[in-house]
């Protein structure tokens, strides 16, 4: 997609929500316009054909009341661009679809829907989320959970500590998760323990999957499995209580797992950069909140689009997974 050709929309005007999307939590994609301060002159986004800017926030498990958060972001970047800005909540296939239908100019999302919009829609992650959570300040760890009691331990090598893990329960998070399938399902592939994601029931007693970070964790506190692969900041609240945690430990990290982002459509340079800009805006102090909001994220650094997303890219590759 080159420049944008959208209608308009003015104060009160109506919005007509994507349709024929999947979405996980929510049943129908709401979407609120943040319109431009009075006295404006017109933008040169304007000039360029983009006459709104639609952004796409998928909901996650650890935001609440998340459509008025992106609404606030949008009335922020509405005034910065001078231009409206439309916020939708749905989920991240919901997302990569909008922008593949060009149908949304700007969209959040994780590493793997990310690679997928890269592939669909030309779409790049240009801003990385930084959050206090993350050990590598916009990367993170994928991480193997066990009791506090467990007599399984850490030892001086991965493969000496996974070994350990032959004929064990174990509870990943989904067969789609980044952190809690794809790249330690590639490590145990890389220490030769398995071939690839099909033949995991070779090496474990049990395979099964929460569903979410949270599930998978009570598994392992509820005796149901014997380890665990989730996210390290899925250690916290909401996802686990003080309590469950504290009957937790980690015997395992993978580094390097790449933070969720943001990607841009195939816009022209100057109107990314002005949108880049103004996203950017919300790491000052006056406005960091809107951004503390949304999803618990600090700061947005930007980033490589390929070399943000090596690891899981290299990960899916190892474990014979498709993109």
């Amino acid at each position: 997609m080159s420049v944008r050709k959208k209608s308009l929309l003015g104060a009160g005007a109506a919005f007509t929500v994507l349709t024929g999307l999947v979405f996980s939590t929510v049943g129908a994609m709401q979407a609120t316009i943040a319109n431009p301060t009075a006295n404006q002159q017109t933008p040169r986004l304007l000039a360029q054909g983009l006459k709104t800017l639609t952004i796409v926030f998928p909901s996650r498990a650890d935001s609440t009341d998340l459509q008025n958060k992106a609404n606030a972001v949008g009335a922020f970047l509405s005034k910065e661009l001078g231009i409206p800005v439309v916020a939708q909540v749905g989920d991240d296939t919901a997302a990569v679809e909008a922008l593949r239908a060009n149908r949304a100019d700007v969209a959040f999302l994780s590493s793997r829907p990310a690679l997928k919009a890269k592939q669909l829609a030309n779409s790049s992650l240009y801003l990385a989320e930084v959050r206090s959570t993350y050990s590598g300040r916009y990367t993170y760890s994928s991480t193997f959970i066990v009791p506090k009691n467990s007599p399984l331990k850490t030892q001086s090598s991965a493969k000496a500590t996974l070994e350990q893990l032959r004929g064990k329960r174990i509870a990943f998070t989904s067969p789609t998760s980044g952190s809690g399938f794809i790249i330690p399902v590639a490590e145990l592939v890389k220490q030769k323990f398995v071939p690839n994601r099909d033949r995991l029931d070779d090496f474990f007693g049990q395979v099964s999957y929460g569903g979410n970070y949270s599930k998978a964790l009570q598994a392992v506190v509820r005796g149901q499995a014997d380890v665990a692969v989730v996210s390290e900041y899925a250690l916290n609240p909401p996802y686990i209580t003080a309590q469950e945690k504290n009957q937790l430990r980690v015997l395992h990290k993978i580094t390097g797992v790449p933070a969720h982002g943001i990607a841009i459509d195939d816009v022209p340079a100057p109107t990314r950069e002005k949108i880049i800009n103004a996203l950017l805006k919300l790491n000052q102090s006056q406005n960091n909140k809107l951004l503390n909001d949304l999803y618990n994220s600090t700061e947005l650094v930007r980033i490589d689009h390929d070399r943000h997303l090596a690891t899981i890219r290299e990960a899916l590759q190892i474990a014979g997974i498709e993109p």
